[in-house]
């Protein structure tokens, strides 16, 4: 929109980052008396407070998580609606996740965030990328390779439906973030030592 200015749009990509930073894995596990960062995997995120502290309480990161995507993607579409601001924001989202300010950058990998920093702005492929998460998780029992194979279905559905849109192209980035982070994890998958959902570590 031409009436939007640059410190408004600079104000949301700042608040879609800070809201992806608060790092609520840390605060729910931290809530019981658990710090995740020095348990399991390390990773601060849903998964590893969910086989570090129990089931409700990774549920309870998750849902926090998503909804932090969500807030950062809607603030953006309070400033831009019809630009490219939002799908910014979907990624800063993300990033916020992936190294919050509050935990010396050290932060989870980002899955639940984008989740839910998309559904605002592409609502069938997000759903479409849920659903293949939780198809791939039911045949292999790896969150990993759930979230991979549900990020790259965000993104193939995202150019399916809109074409090489700027939502498109965050998707792609997107997924391409949490391939990288999920790095360690497709290693120990290759050598066999990848945890499945439900296995005690």
């Amino acid at each position: 929109m031409m009436g939007i200015g640059l410190a408004a749009r600079a104000g949301a990509i700042l608040a879609a980052y800070l809201l992806g930073s608060i790092p609520f894995s840390y605060i729910v596990a931290r809530r019981r008396g658990v710090d995740v960062r020095r348990v399991g995997s390390g990773n601060v995120g849903a998964t590893n407070v969910m086989r570090s502290v129990g089931r409700g309480a990774g549920l309870a990161a998750f849902a926090l998580d998503f909804v932090k995507g969500s807030a950062a993607t809607l603030v953006a579409l309070a400033v831009e609606p019809d630009g490219t601001l939002p799908a910014l924001a979907a990624v800063a989202a993300v990033l916020g996740h992936m190294g919050p300010i509050w935990l010396g950058f050290r932060g989870g990998k980002g899955v639940a965030t984008g989740a839910g920093a998309f559904l605002p702005i592409a609502p069938v492929p997000t759903a479409g990328a849920l659903v293949a998460f939780g198809a791939a998780l039911a045949t292999t029992r790896y969150v990993s390779v759930s979230s991979l194979v549900g990020c790259a279905t965000l993104a193939a559905l995202a150019f399916v439906l809109h074409g090489p849109s700027a939502v498109a192209f965050a998707a792609a980035g997107t997924a391409l973030l949490v391939l990288w982070k999920h790095r360690g994890n497709l290693e120990r998958i290759a050598r066999g030592t990848e945890n499945r959902l439900g296995a005690r570590p």
